[in-house]
């Protein structure tokens, strides 16, 4: 099991599977920095829409996640392939009236 998907968990749980039963491919969905709470923000919102995402943290930061609580190198976020241009759309956000 790979891309921070356990056998047993709500993110496994929710993540859509292939007819084998096996997880489909996750998709690059963005980077967020580490001083601030955005990808906390960005994977609650995408949860309240349905879509299941999971992270990874570049170089070391997995590292710093575990000593420090957070990375210093941010955060990669992953959705689901067949969700992703949903969730690319939400990252837009809804235009401004003028």
């Amino acid at each position: 099991m790979s891309w921070g998907l356990h056998k047993f968990g709500k993110d496994y749980d929710a993540w859509p599977k292939g007819p084998d039963g096996e997880p489909e491919e996750p998709a690059f969905l963005t980077h967020c920095s580490p001083l601030d709470m955005a990808a906390d923000m960005l994977r609650n919102m995408l949860e309240a829409y349905g879509i299941p995402s999971t992270v990874s943290y570049p170089g070391d930061g997995s590292f710093g996640k575990v000593m420090l609580g957070m990375s210093g190198s941010g955060v990669d976020i992953y959705v689901p392939k067949s969700l992703l241009a949903d969730a690319q759309e939400l990252l837009k956000g809804e235009p401004e009236n003028e």
